[in-house]
């Protein structure tokens, strides 16, 4: 999987098309990732003895297959492809050839 946690990345289907946001987690087994303001869910808390009963909004899981990296130097989707650049393996946007790590 080529997206990582923190990257910046625009959502390509589903209610959410076209809204960009920061990867909060990246979950490479199921391949899906958590996006920060995106595919917002509703969960109801049961009342406890220490906290009280609420709605809660919280960005729910989507498909890695949904989002792609949003490239601010082109400011565009954008695909990942790998460089070696000191005998090291980087990340690079294809769209303006820029070193992601």
């Amino acid at each position: 999987m080529k997206i990582k946690k923190n990257d910046t990345v625009i959502v390509l289907a589903g209610k959410d098309k076209g809204k960009t946001g920061r990867v909060l987690k990246a979950m490479p087994k199921e391949g899906k990732v958590i996006v920060e303001g995106v595919n917002i869910q509703t969960k109801h808390q049961k009342q406890t003895q220490r906290e009280a009963a609420e709605i809660k909004h919280q960005e729910g899981a989507m498909d890695v297959s949904n989002v792609a990296y949003y490239d601010t130097k082109a400011k565009a989707a954008s695909r990942i492809g790998y460089a070696v650049e000191n005998g090291k393996k980087v990340r690079v946007a294809k769209k303006s050839g820029t070193v992601i790590d």
